[in-house]
């Protein structure tokens, strides 16, 4: 069961305490990326035969593969999923940058000029489970952005082959590439290339520990987007909220790993109490109930603040992947709302919005790295060149200036640089 904190009357390390991910599989990993790094497409076999029972021929998906998925594929889905990709491509086109020039004086002129990231890999899980959503929210800011060759790697089914609304949802999106390869292992291959899958210059997508690792281990070597942790909610609710509604939306999360975080805050007991009761009714309904329970009774807890102002406080604190505010006019307490990966305004705006349908972007940082960090977006899929140039007279006018900062830090070579061009 749920347990209920009264803000102020437990220790604040009991609020805000967070699931830690206590698996170290650092050497396990160093192992397969130096396999991979070594063996090429002879380690990717491997694993894939060993760790995905999967015994492949080819690691890329075919023309063919793709087609055959796109038939077997329910209309009904297909047409979803297209609606989906336009949302979120409609809500991504708004954030392109554009480049910029200043020539404020004569003879100056400084900008910054935006390229994109020419090859990109984004990391699908797959398996047991098939994430097409992931597949949207990753490729279309690639594809805005301009990225050249946009890749995915995934890991297949026992019978060799990749989840068709994976690959149906890759096609609408206009993925590049396709690879049969899952875990670590896919991560070392998109960072340093194989004879089969090529070395991109940024990997993003969530994945399990091995793949965090993985991610953590080859950052430098190429860019990542985050480190992901356990999924996590937190509903903001008032007195008047539904308490099955706000049951259900804390399940959507619950149910995605036991090492998941749903929090209710409010500012009523009696909604504390009856959203209590209603996750006990609802999470015997669940298919995955046993990783909803876990996740509840193990992490899962409801804070009872005085009032929603201090209930916004303490969501500021907890810095949420999710945060939803199940008020009546929220977009009156929007800028009190400081951390947050994305926030769902109002009675009838689930989570679950986010994940598959709305637009905005749900890679999200979790584990409180909303205090400092973003969703993705086009941003991450670019790269921004300043750029300067001066005249002879511009420099003129300013080179003892520049020589008498540089000499101030000691760096005289870095005033030489600027003096010697007026020397006779």
């Amino acid at each position: 069961m749920i347990k209920i904190y009264k803000y102020g009357e437990v220790e604040n390390s009991e609020i805000f305490s967070r699931m830690a991910d206590t698996i170290d599989v650092s050497d396990i990993v160093t192992g397969i990326i130096e396999n991979v790094k070594t063996n090429g497409d002879k380690a990717l076999f491997e694993y894939c035969e060993k760790l995905d029972k999967a015994v492949l021929t080819s690691l890329e998906v075919s023309d063919e593969e793709i087609e055959e998925a796109f038939t077997a594929v329910e209309p009904e889905f297909l047409r979803i999923l297209r609606t989906a990709e336009e949302n979120i491509r409609n809500f991504h086109e708004k954030q392109v940058k554009t480049s910029f020039i200043i020539n404020e004086k004569n003879g100056v002129v400084t900008g910054q000029k935006i390229t994109p990231i020419e090859k990109v890999g984004l990391y699908v899980p797959g398996g047991t489970a098939a994430y097409p959503s992931t597949v949207l929210m990753d490729s279309v800011p690639a594809k805005i952005a301009g990225c050249k060759e946009i890749c995915i790697v995934t890991p297949p089914s026992k019978d060799g082959k990749v989840n068709p609304v994976i690959l149906a949802a890759a096609k609408i999106a206009g993925v590049d590439r396709i690879f049969k390869v899952g875990g670590a292992q896919a991560v070392a291959a998109l960072a340093y290339g194989t004879e089969t899958v090529p070395k991109v210059d940024k990997i993003v997508g969530p994945g399990n520990a091995f793949v965090a690792e993985a991610k953590r281990q080859v950052f430098g070597m190429v860019s990542i987007d985050m480190i992901a942790g356990p999924s996590e909610i937190l509903v903001l609710a008032d007195g008047k909220s539904n308490p099955d509604f706000v049951a259900a939306d804390l399940l959507s999360q619950a149910e995605h790993d036991k090492n998941a975080s749903a929090v209710l805050v409010t500012d009523s007991m009696e909604l504390a109490n009856k959203v209590s009761d209603a996750l006990e009714r609802q999470i015997p309904m669940l298919e995955r109930q046993e990783i909803a329970r876990a996740s509840i009774d193990n992490n899962g807890k409801i804070i009872v603040a005085e009032n929603i102002m201090a209930g916004i406080e303490i969501a500021n604190e907890i810095a949420p992947e999710h945060l939803e505010l199940c008020l009546d006019n929220p977009f009156d307490y929007l800028d009190s709302v400081k951390h947050a990966g994305s926030i769902f305004m109002g009675r009838y705006c689930p989570e679950a919005l986010g994940d598959y349908y709305a637009g905005p972007n749900h890679t999200l940082p979790t584990s409180g790295t909303a205090r400092f960090s973003s969703a993705l977006g086009v941003d991450d899929f670019v790269k921004k060149s300043q750029f300067t140039y001066y005249t002879e007279n511009a420099l003129k006018e300013v080179y003892k200036d520049v020589a008498f900062f540089a000499n101030k830090e000691g760096l005289t070579a870095h005033g030489k640089s600027a003096t010697i061009r007026f020397e006779e």
